[in-house]
């Protein structure tokens, strides 16, 4: 079955970017033995890619490549933004519930990975589409920036694996309901 999971890194006070949309406190930890391991298996699994407009913007305005293959791409925008060079992209500003089943549909088995940050994901979460929450913990604080969720649930996550690269954690979640 394919699940429909948020992976991201987050600081030890809960920030996923510094207020400038910065991520250098987290690049000191790329290379730890086994991290990136887990990511490749994860990305090995995602048939289709749910990204929010910042997190585009982020790429294209530091001229990355397009680490995504040819996974097809949603981004969640109101604005026109640039295309980016070999990368299957298409740009919406349709609610996450309606294009939702056509990510699943284009993953063709595998998962759907929310590559966003916190207005994208929380709209997915407060949704209840998302099934897993990946989360890294980075041994930093950055103070401020754009968090985690902005989402408010008080039904409990189950947490389904722990990993531990360093003084780096990496946390599976379970989503209420979700079978195990």
């Amino acid at each position: 079955m394919a699940l429909t999971q948020y992976f991201v890194a987050m600081s030890i006070d809960g920030y996923i970017a510094e207020p400038a949309e910065q991520l250098d406190w987290l690049s000191q930890f790329s290379n730890l033995e086994g991290k990136r391991r887990r990511y490749e298996r994860f990305f090995d699994e995602v048939g289709a890619i749910a990204m929010g407009s910042r997190s585009y913007e982020f790429i294209c305005r530091h001229n990355a490549p397009w680490f995504y293959g040819d996974r097809p791409t949603w981004v969640f925008t109101h604005r026109t933004l640039p295309h980016h060079d070999g990368a299957d992209l298409r740009f919406t500003a349709s609610d996450v519930a309606d294009v939702h089943p056509q990510l699943v549909e284009a993953a063709k088995g595998k998962n759907v990975w929310i590559l966003g940050g916190e207005k994208l994901a929380t709209q997915f979460v407060q949704a209840d589409l998302v099934d897993e929450l990946h989360i890294g913990v980075a041994p930093v604080l950055v103070g401020s920036g754009t968090r985690l969720l902005h989402a408010r649930a008080f039904t409990p996550w189950t947490l389904a694996e722990t990993n531990q690269y360093g003084s780096f954690l990496a946390l599976r979640y379970i989503a209420p309901g979700r079978p195990g």
